[in-house]
């Protein structure tokens, strides 16, 4: 996306076209409710080729499914940022971006992913359910003391942002005097996520790629001399197993897959890191404000804890903390009836997908009894969000304690949205305990 269409986006208000409707989602103003234009752009044009954006937005459920499922889309990956950006190359937050899990397809994605999935699968999640309550008790202490008074907190800089960065920070080995450092950092390499990236955007992710990989390098180094149980130990034995098996079979036709080298162990931790605070501390921000602007449905939740899970769903759906994500089509391929050349971009609007009123029965209202929820939030297919388990772990620990602890829990001030085109959380949520 170049840097006239950066400008168009950040001034353009509600038109009549539908070029002009989708530039209003990307300015601030549209930050609160992207949602009613989106409805708009996918009522008359569902599959939107922006020619100066470069890419086919999709707005509705089966299209948005289809591109994230089907072998016809992949993301970009380091063979297009060599072909179509090779000024990007000199940035070390590109080399890192476009060699991750984030930025490969087909086998090299599959040997990446292939330890996380071992390594972090349903037994580990799960595994992580008593610690994860206990630090939700902790932090709402700390909330707690801190509206004692009758005064507002900031929900999303107690609460909001250090429960993540604990649970995945104590899943990785990050020792906990480590953590709070990594709040801007993180933010900083998310700023890679973003359609439009300035030169400030590229700064920040430099700085902040270079620090974390040389964190997790040093990281590593300790759990290979003095291994524990957690991520980044599980992560060298199966590297080191893999050597092995490797070294034994070196005659053998077909040897094991080959295990990741240092700088991939590095680079995974510091996606499994950064991927696993970053998004869901907008969810847990996003689905306590949708709470807390749904009285009655925060008084369904009370009543009825079984309704955890769904309200999380339901959260993740209405307002979840991806807004959209890009695919290139890989052969000539019809999406929504519209013909996508070999390379030609689609950006998913998981967010307009969400509320598609052809799956979800009036879509713009927050239910946490409703029926049916297959969200793409975490995305779909090949790139669905590996720690999407953890997140829904983490959400409904939250959620369930806080309704109950602050039966009084209110509002306190205007919330602050982050300023992102991608990414939908809160900077500031400021909230009261006695209202």
């Amino acid at each position: 996306m170049n840097a006239s269409a950066a400008e168009q986006m950040q001034t353009g208000g509600l038109a009549t076209n539908a070029g002009g409707i989708l530039l209003s989602v990307f300015a601030p103003e549209a930050r609160e409710n992207p949602y009613a234009p989106l409805a708009e752009l996918r009522r008359i044009a569902p599959v939107l080729h922006h020619e100066e954006l470069d890419t086919r937005f999709l707005t509705g459920f089966a299209d948005c499914q289809a591109a994230l499922s089907s072998p016809a889309f992949a993301v970009p990956d380091r063979q297009w940022l060599e072909r179509e950006r090779p000024e990007w190359l000199a940035h070390p937050a590109a080399d890192y971006f476009y060699t991750s899990l984030l930025g490969t397809n087909g086998p090299a994605h599959e040997r990446l992913r292939g330890p996380l999935v071992r390594a972090f699968g349903p037994r580990r999640t799960g595994a992580l359910s008593a610690a994860v309550e206990k630090t939700v008790d902790e932090l709402l202490d700390r909330f707690a003391d801190a509206t004692s008074d009758g005064g507002a907190a900031d929900f999303q800089d107690l609460v909001g942002y250090p429960l993540p960065v604990a649970v995945v920070g104590g899943l990785i080995g990050v020792p906990p005097a480590d953590r709070e450092h990594f709040h801007r950092l993180g933010r900083d390499a998310a700023r890679l996520l973003e359609p439009v990236r300035s030169a400030e955007d590229w700064r920040l992710a430099d700085r902040a790629v270079t620090a974390l990989r040389e964190y997790f390098a040093r990281l590593l180094e300790e759990r290979r001399a003095r291994p524990a149980e957690d991520l980044a130990s599980a992560l060298l034995a199966q590297a080191a197993a893999g050597d092995a098996e490797n070294a034994v079979n070196a005659d053998s036709p077909v040897n094991a897959e080959h295990p990741l080298t240092e700088q991939e162990l590095a680079d995974t931790l510091v996606l499994v890191f950064v991927a696993g605070f970053e998004t869901t501390a907008g969810l847990l921000g996003l689905s306590v404000h949708a709470l807390l602007t749904h009285p009655e449905q925060a008084a369904q939740l009370r009543a009825d804890p079984d309704l955890l899970p769904g309200a999380v769903e339901e959260s993740l759906r209405w307002d979840g903390p991806v807004l959209m994500t890009e695919r290139l089509a890989t052969r000539p391929t019809e999406v929504g009836g519209v013909t996508v050349p070999a390379g030609g971009s689609v950006t998913t609007v998981l967010g307009a997908a969400n509320r598609d009123p052809r799956r979800y029965p009036d879509p713009d209202a927050f239910l946490v009894r409703r029926p049916e929820r297959h969200v793409l939030s975490f995305g779909a297919g090949p790139h669905y969000c590996f720690g999407a388990a953890l997140a829904r772990l983490e959400g409904a620990a939250l959620l369930g304690r806080l309704l109950t602890r602050f039966p009084r829990l209110a509002q306190a001030g205007p919330p602050v949205r982050r300023a992102s085109a991608c990414l939908r959380s809160f900077d500031a949520l400021p909230l009261a305990t006695t209202g």
